[in-house]
Order: structure tokens, then sequence, then C-alpha cells
């Protein structure tokens, strides 16, 4: 079989893999995109939950312990993200868990990042809502927050919000598109430069390349497009520089499966996983008191009613964001819509019962629903078991998976958890407002934004990446996704992902003209605006 080269392979096509991809490709280099799921046309994306269409690019991946929904397509979790494009509260990288050991690099601190972010906010971009861009979901938390004494905003969307219809179909992707997802922005960008995005290509190992000048030898297997558990071809490629962003349950899993061929991986990979210590409860309204005590009336009889209506994140409350606050008590708490079919996870009184009286009641009253979204400080307690041998899980169906992962929460991790419960009850139950109820049992974690199994850092025995995300012992190897995130960030992560991707590129970049490749750092946002690129220059070490 022969071997194809080329100067960088990027292993997925997320925030992680599009970022270093556009300017690796724009400086110059021959870069290959390899993409696991497939290449989505904004046509494709429907409005139904129907096998065989959204599932082609959404997986959920059943841990023990822990269920994960992650992007599983060419633009990866930014297709199915719901947009919240927020940055980590300063506290957060200075975070040490119980340890005293702090947990972020000693040079990445907020102030450091942000002109990171600016850069990635300026390209995709982010904006601002108001009140009359929010749904009605999230006006009705807003105004049990303020009626409780509590303060709620607006919150960034990446979204065109001209654009948008508030059809509520983020999950599918977007049809018409408004979600700035890096399929319309970093992706085309680095294809116009010559970059070469290959979907369905799962990858399999890492190991040394065969070729002088070259590093690294990259395998993988073609995915039928029908039915990705059936493989449909093989090969490989060498290159001078890999970037693994296969997304913090597939990166761990590839570099484990690769660690004999390469001679060892850091101890630190498949360990600190993180769930963003993610939360979620749903409040059952009681419309009569929505009208009588918020003083909300939507249509005419009609107090809210309103669930389904809108875009799935309106409104927050940064309250809990206190600094000063001990570790694992601050939170933060966010209005969010999840498709219908996913309402049998409500419990009632505590029984997580997909059945019952009780839950027809509930189930029934759906559109009555508010459901929140907590995102707390967790204790990275996850930790990947042995590799399967093929893939990044065992696939059971098309997007149904069984993954390596086991969770279980600490209990810091479940004080945060409680802490985050208490404001939520005390908001939407005063004075008979709501019913609150959890989402899943703490032994049934849910998470849409998972972290840290790959971990950025200063100590060799907790974190698998030096400060620049070269994966120690191995020079060349970057990894950019959420893998690297090494803490739960209070907020949702995608903003912060991809500016560290952005922080990354300029090492790559380097890395890869190092081994020989003719490349060099320093294009403009892919929308061609220099702002973020002047406010980034100065930082970068000559």
């Amino acid at each position: 079989m022969s071997v194809e080269r080329c100067d960088v392979v990027v292993i997925g096509s997320g925030f992680g893999g599009a970022i270093p991809a556009y300017h690796l490709a724009a400086g110059g280099a021959d870069v290959v995109v390899l993409e696991r799921g497939p290449r989505m046309a904004t046509e494709e994306f429907t409005h139904d939950l129907r096998l065989g269409t959204y599932t082609r690019f959404v997986d959920l991946v059943q841990g023990d312990g822990m269920t994960v929904v992650a992007g599983n397509c060419v633009g990866g979790s930014s297709v199915v993200y719901f947009a919240a494009s927020l940055r980590a509260p300063g506290f957060v990288f200075e975070r040490t868990r119980a340890t005293g050991v702090r947990q972020w690099p000693r040079e990445l601190t907020r102030s450091a990042l942000d002109p990171w972010y600016d850069r990635v906010e300026e390209t995709l971009p982010v904006a601002q809502q108001d009140w009359d861009d929010v749904p009605y979901a999230g006006g009705l938390f807003a105004a049990a927050c303020h009626r409780a004494g509590r303060t709620c905003n607006p919150v960034p969307v990446a979204v065109d919000l001209a654009r948008c219809t508030n059809c509520n179909w983020m999950l599918n992707g977007c049809r018409f598109g408004a979600k700035r997802s890096m399929l319309l922005n970093y992706l085309p960008a680095a294809e116009a430069h010559g970059a070469d995005v290959r979907p369905l290509h799962e990858v399999q190992t890492i190991a040394p390349a065969t070729t002088p000048g070259y590093r690294y030898r990259v395998a993988w297997t073609a995915v039928d497009p029908a039915d990705p558990r059936v493989p449909a071809g093989a090969g490989t490629i060498e290159a001078r520089v890999v970037v693994l962003a296969a997304g913090a349950l597939g990166t761990p899993v590839v570099l484990q499966r690769s660690a004999a061929l390469l001679g060892g991986v850091p101890s630190a990979v498949g360990r600190y996983f993180s769930g963003n210590g993610d939360r979620v409860s749903v409040a059952v309204m009681d419309e009569d008191r929505v009208r009588d005590l918020l003083g909300l009336e939507r249509a005419p009889g009609v107090a809210y009613d309103a669930l389904h209506i809108g875009k799935p994140i309106g409104s927050m409350s940064f309250d809990g964001l206190d600094a000063g606050a001990p570790e694992f008590d601050r939170f933060s708490l966010q209005q969010i819509y999840f498709p219908t079919i996913t309402n049998i996870l409500g419990q009632t009184g505590g029984d997580p019962s997909w059945y019952g009286v009780a839950k027809t009641r509930m189930t029934d009253r759906w559109r009555s629903w508010l459901t929140l979204l907590a995102m707390t400080e967790d204790d990275n307690e996850g930790t990947f078991g042995p590799p399967p041998p093929t893939g990044s899980f065992t696939r059971v169906a098309s997007s149904l998976a069984k993954g390596q992962l086991t969770y279980r929460p600490t209990a810091r991790t479940r004080r945060g958890w409680a802490a985050a419960d208490a404001e939520v009850r005390a908001v939407v139950e005063k004075d008979g407002l709501a019913q609150w109820q959890p989402w899943t049992s703490d032994a049934g974690a849910l998470s849409a934004h998972p972290l840290g199994s790959c971990r950025l850092g200063d100590d060799p025995a907790s974190s698998a990446l030096g400060s620049n995300h070269e994966l120690r012992g191995h020079p060349g190897l970057f990894v950019t996704d959420g893998s690297a995130v090494p803490t739960s960030l209070c907020v949702n992560p995608s903003l912060t992902i991809a500016a560290l991707a952005e922080r990354a590129a300029p090492a790559i970049v380097a890395s890869a003209a190092e081994a020989g490749a003719a490349v060099r750092y320093g294009a403009p946002a892919p929308g061609g605006e220099t702002a973020g690129r002047r406010a980034v220059l100065p930082l970068l070490r000559p």
C-alpha cells in the first residue's frame, strides 16, 4: 500500500481542528483534515428527529455514570452546539481543586487569553442579544430571577440575529445559515487556501513515520456513510506535524490505542475528564402564577406555554460566579431548550422512572416547562478504560454508542451540583411559581460539554500537554480540542476551546516550519478582518 504524505494532518474538524487547519493552510502548509463524520450541506439540516436525519451527525455516547452528546460531522460539535459564546470567568484559570496545585498552566490566565477570545469573536462573529432577541422562556427565567432578587442577562451567541428564524432546531444544525458553525468561517477559509477536508475518515492510530523528514504516520479507516459501523477501506498518511482534535471522547482513545506504537504516552491521557459540571433540571411552571406573580402574558389568556418557541439559549444568571466564594460553590444558571424527545428524562419527585401517572401528567405539560442548565465546578473525576479495537467507542447503532468513560462524582462535585440546585429552586419555587424537578439522577450524569481528558498543565503528573498544546514527549503532536481544557469553566466552553486553538496556532505553525514545511503564521481572520490579528501578533515570541 502506498503511503501518502503532507505537511500537517489535522484529526477532527470542530473548533479545535478547523482553527489550526485555517492558520496552517493560510500560511502555506499542505494540510489534510480527516473527519470521522459526514459532510452536510445547509439544506440537509432538517427539522425532525427521525432516525437517519439528525442521527447522522450527532453521537450519544453512554459511559458508566455519564452520557455525552457530541457532534459527528464536518464542523464537529460546532454544527450541533447552541451557540452560547461566553468567556470563562477569571477565577477558573486559578483553580487548584483540593490539591493546592494550579490546574491551568501558569502563563494561561483570563487576561492572557482575552486577545485570542477577541479574534474568535471577530471571526465567527459573536452577537450580543438584547431582550427583544431573547425567547419567551429566557424572558420568563429573567422575570423569575428579578422577582427573587437575582440578576439575569441576555446571552451572547454566535448567531446572525437578522437571519435567525427562532426555529429552535439548533441541535439539527442550521438550515438557514444563521448559526456560526465552523462550516461558515474557518473551514471554508482553510479550503480556499488549499486544505483538503476528507469526511468519513476515522483515525485509528498514530505512529512514527518511516519517511525521513516526517514525524508521524496516521492510519485511518473509511466509514460507510449508510452505517458507520461498517469499514469501507483504509489508508495511511505521513506528516511533519499532527494536530489531534477528535474531541474529549475521541482524542484520548486514539492516543491510548497508539501508546505502544509511540513508545508510550503521558499517564494523564484518558484521565481527569470533566463534564463541565453540567447539571440539568426542569421547572414545571404554574401558568396562573406566571400571570399573577410575574405579570406575563404571551397572548390573550396565555401567560407562558412557550418552552419550544425561540432559540435554545436566551438568558443567564451570573450571580453564582463569585470569585471570592469557595471552590466548588461557584456556578452559572442558564435557560436552555432540549428537543421534546428528551422529555422522558425529567423526573417526578426524584423518581427517575420513564413511566407512571405522575410522569404522564408532567410530560403533558411540557410546553409550560422551563429547562435550566447549571454549569458548576466539578472534580475532573472521569477516567477512560482500555480503548476498543477500532473507533472511539463501541457503536450499538448508527448514533448510539457505548464508551470507555467511567464517571463517579466526588463529594465536591456533588456539593457544586447541590448548591446550583438550591439556587434554582429558590428562584423558581418562590411563592409556588413552579415545581422544580431534577433531569437525571446523580448516578447518570449528562453532558454536552466534554472536557479535560488530555489536558494542559505545568505538572507532568497531572497533565498530558505542555502550555503550547504539544503532547509531552512527542514533538510535533498537538492536541487542540476540548480534551485540552484543564477544568470545568462554569460557562459554555465553545468560545474558550476556540480561543485556546487560536492561541496554539503559532506554536503549531512554528513546529511545522522547523520540520521543513514552507509555512508562516500571520494570516488575517478568515472574514478578512485584521483587528484580531493586530491584537495577538505582539504576544508572539520572536
